[in-house]
């Protein structure tokens, strides 16, 4: 499986919350809604997900080998860094 596209919305605000990511794969497979977050050793990404009836959170989808996300990560935090983001002004906390 490929990553053939990464689109990023910067998020306007203060908060945690950085961007919304939007992963294409083989072009023909979107995940929305990958949240960078910023943490207190730095800047991660947290899949799509959903609040459950107990409160808590599950991923809605997510990698399942831990060299996948390692590698997903990478990709689009190189994408983020580098600058090339779309400012969102309807996306705020």
């Amino acid at each position: 499986m490929e990553i053939t596209d990464i689109r990023i919305r910067k998020v306007a605000g203060e908060g945690k919350l950085k961007a919304y990511v939007t992963v294409t794969f083989d072009d023909c497979f979107v995940v929305h809604n990958v949240k960078i977050i910023e943490g207190k050793s730095g800047v991660f990404i947290a899949m799509p997900s959903r609040k459950t009836r107990s409160g808590e959170y599950k991923d809605v989808a997510h990698p399942i080998h831990p060299e996948f996300r390692a590698e997903l990560q990478k990709r689009i935090l190189e994408v983020y860094d580098s600058g090339n983001v779309q400012d969102d002004p309807t996306v705020e906390l």
